[in-house]
């Protein structure tokens, strides 16, 4: 039997907003019944935060990559606008909206991956730090409903400051009872992702055949390219290390300063975490031998939390790197970093021990 018009329409605006939809008891149609379950095989994706600076583009980004079946936008402003707009892409993923603190436990629901960009960006002269109170505060309320309606996702966490909302994210959980360290990643990819462009230039290079090996955190000194251990192997001069390592820890800001209070790395930022999170995919779904730098529950150092390269596989990070040799400057470089890393680190556990 056809459907009845009033349920053909009722089927399209399941796919952007099924909680608005409202039919009388005897209809036959379900939510279970509408495309909006997932059409193509693939994995179930949240994006916490989409209608942000950052969110808008990784949505777009995300919508168009072919391991995703089906796309949640959630946020406190503005999402179901993102969510009519991105749902129109002729991509398989099934796009669904979710707007404010009530809808968040529907978007997480059944999620394999959860990405989270909310959060206020920085302007200029500020720190990240100066973002810690207000994205303290948001990410403990999104890792409390993680923790309640998928447990066991991967968390992609992207909100600034990465070196103090990743513990946070992981006392969360532990007060829970469904910390995973594996499934907890901080998501640095853009300083790899910017590694490897300003190395590629000083080389001459194509960026897309560099790769940077970064380690510590995702802040200032905390940031430390590994230039010793770039592939193509080569070599480069004091001057081009300093350069490089200046200029790959200062990335952000010399964005922030260029956009000239209209905003931050936002659209390099979603390129990044979509590269990030299409790794995980592929891992999620067995592909073997996919690396990639990011900010983990590590025994690598002292520290409780350290970037560096992991294995992703089906239970997430599955095996954290060493570091491998590192020359003099870099040894150096890691010593600053654990200083700075070690109090933001202590900061996002007492935030949520407090």
């Amino acid at each position: 039997m056809q459907p009845s018009t009033a349920e053909r329409i009722a089927r399209l605006s399941a796919h952007i907003s099924p909680s608005n939809l409202q039919m009388g008891e005897s209809s036959m149609l379900e939510r279970a019944n509408c495309r909006a379950k997932g059409g193509a095989p693939g994995f179930k994706v949240a994006i916490l935060g989409a209608a942000g600076g950052i969110g808008q583009p990784l949505a777009m980004l995300m919508k168009m990559n072919p391991l995703v079946s089906v796309l949640h936008l959630y946020d406190v402003v503005n999402s179901p606008g993102v969510t009519a707009d991105i749902s129109h892409m002729d991509t398989g993923a099934v796009v669904r909206g979710f707007l404010g603190q009530k809808e968040l436990e529907a978007a997480l629901t059944g999620m394999d991956l959860v990405v989270i960009p909310a959060g206020v960006p920085r302007k200029p002269g500020m720190t990240r730090d100066d973002l810690f109170n207000i994205n303290a505060g948001i990410v403990r309320t999104l890792c409390e409903g993680i923790a309640k309606c998928c447990p066991n996702a991967l968390v992609n966490l992207i909100s600034n400051p990465v070196n103090s909302t990743v513990p946070i994210a992981a006392e969360v959980f532990k007060k829970a009872g469904i910390y995973d360290p594996k499934k907890l990643l901080g998501v640095t990819m853009l300083d790899v992702v910017r590694a490897n462009t300003f190395v590629a230039e000083v080389l001459g290079l194509d960026p897309r055949e560099v790769d940077v090996p970064v380690v510590g955190g995702h802040a200032g000194v905390t940031i430390l390219p590994l230039l010793s251990q770039v592939k193509p192997p080569c070599s480069f001069t004091p001057e081009e290390t300093e350069f490089l390592t200046k200029r790959i820890q200062d990335g952000g800001t010399e964005v922030v300063q260029a956009k000239a209070g209209a905003g931050s790395a936002t659209l390099s930022m979603a390129y990044a975490a979509v590269k990030f999170a299409d790794l995980c995919l592929r891992g999620l779904r067995g592909d073997a031998g996919i690396v990639a730098c990011a900010y983990v529950d590590s025994k690598v150092t002292e520290l409780p939390f350290f970037a560096s390269k992991v294995r992703l596989g089906r239970g997430g990070a599955e095996e954290v790197y060493q570091l491998g040799p590192l020359n003099e400057y870099e040894r150096i470089g890691l010593e600053k970093a654990k200083q700075e890393l070690a109090s933001s680190i202590q900061k996002g556990v007492s935030f949520i021990k407090k």
